[in-house]
């Protein structure tokens, strides 16, 4: 019987069976099917004078009145603050805008505040949508691959090539607007901007002057040093990167910064690449550069060494962006708890992602690998 409602009549004529005739609200409940709690609620606001109860329910109704009326006057102002630019639009971005506030508020003030019938509303919902909005939904359907491919990095720029590259024809303008309306976005990075500092030139002449644009591989490298936080302390990254391609041929991390850990990431580009006598190698002014360790090894295997001017990030800028794609579409997103775990996250990144995957604007929009890949079958 829980399930049941009972009018005010009903509720009256079961709380006079236990005010006027006598029987016990145990009786009365168990004969009508009901408990004896809601009894009990009857009959305390039941067993009141005609007149007390008449203008209880008078006072209800009046208290449902305005509320119903306050109700529409809110809506009737809360309604153009929402609608301030869809009013000066057409008719159809005000049914859109009613379709989307519909659950909020009632389609006839709606209809009355934004000057529409709502026949009309009605025969523009039955409206197929258009074969633009249906190629947006499945454009849409590709976006969110490419970017969650992605790792969630790339901007509308990136994202537009990849759709060209699987055939799709659509410009820039339109992946921007699609990914603006699923709050789709490029990751950006901490915001902060180096300092020029001039310098005097170091122990080494700056052999590179900023010509970051050779013409084939393993002709050019650079390097340089960043640190990652864990909750074991820092951990440092050396990294060697091919100014050809900036595919990264050697990367070495360490809980300290010296100069074993730049020996390490130029042994393993060494290793990998095998180049021949005459490679340049520039790196900023640091320790680990000036040490003798370094110098001993460059000239046992034929490398030039070229350094950045004292305080200069410019000289070095190629290396310095690499750092900044890494802090800005992996770390910055991640905590790590071990310095064992950032090292492997740095490996995905790296060789998993940056080198194979990631696209490069210096090298056409491809990836490193891949951009040297396709000038070596057309060297060929």
């Amino acid at each position: 019987m829980s399930g049941k409602r009972y009018t005010d009549e009903f509720k009256i004529e079961a709380v006079k069976q236990v005010t006027e005739r006598g029987h016990s609200v145990a009786d009365v409940a168990q004969r009508l099917g009901i408990t004896t709690h809601s009894l009990y609620a009857w009959r305390a606001r039941f067993e009141k004078p005609d007149v007390v109860r008449q203008a209880e329910l008078d006072q209800s109704a009046e208290v449902r009145r305005l509320k119903t009326e306050l109700k529409r006057m809110t809506e009737e102002r809360d309604i153009p603050k929402k609608s301030r630019r869809v009013l000066c639009k057409g008719i159809k971005a005000r049914y859109a805008f009613m379709r989307v506030h519909i659950n909020e508020h009632c389609l006839r003030t709606m209809c009355r505040v934004l000057d529409v019938h709502r026949s009309g509303f009605y025969a523009w919902q039955r409206q197929s949508d258009s074969k633009r909005k249906h190629e947006d939904v499945r454009l849409v359907g590709l976006i969110k691959h490419q970017w969650l491919a992605s790792g969630s990095v790339y901007g509308y720029r990136k994202v537009t090539i990849d759709l060209r590259e699987l055939g799709e024809t659509c410009s820039r303008h339109r992946v921007l607007r699609l990914m603006h309306g699923e709050g789709l976005r490029a990751e950006v990075g901490y915001g902060g901007k180096p300092r020029y500092r001039g310098g005097p030139v170091g122990l080494i002449a700056n052999v590179l002057n900023r010509d970051f644009a050779p013409d084939a591989p393993n002709k050019v490298w650079v390097t340089d040093i960043t640190y990652i936080r864990t909750y074991e302390g820092w951990l440092y990254l050396a990294a060697v990167m091919d100014l050809y391609s900036r595919q990264i041929v050697g990367w070495a991390t360490r809980s300290t910064m010296t100069s074993g850990l730049v020996l390490q990431a130029l042994l393993a580009a060494v290793w990998k690449r095998k180049p021949e006598p005459g490679v340049m190698i520039h790196s900023d002014q640091g320790s680990q550069f000036t040490s003798d360790d370094w110098q001993s090894f460059l000239k046992a295997h034929h490398m030039v060494p070229s350094m950045s001017r004292r305080g200069n990030c410019h000289d070095n800028a190629v290396a310095e962006s690499f750092f900044g794609a890494l802090k800005k579409e992996r770390i910055k997103r991640r905590i790590y708890p071990t310095r064992a775990m950032a090292t492997t996250d740095v490996f995905d990144y790296i060789e998993m992602f940056y080198n194979p995957i990631r696209r490069h604007s210096f090298v056409g929009h491809l990836s490193p690998v891949e951009f040297e890949r396709r000038n070596a079958l057309n060297g060929s």
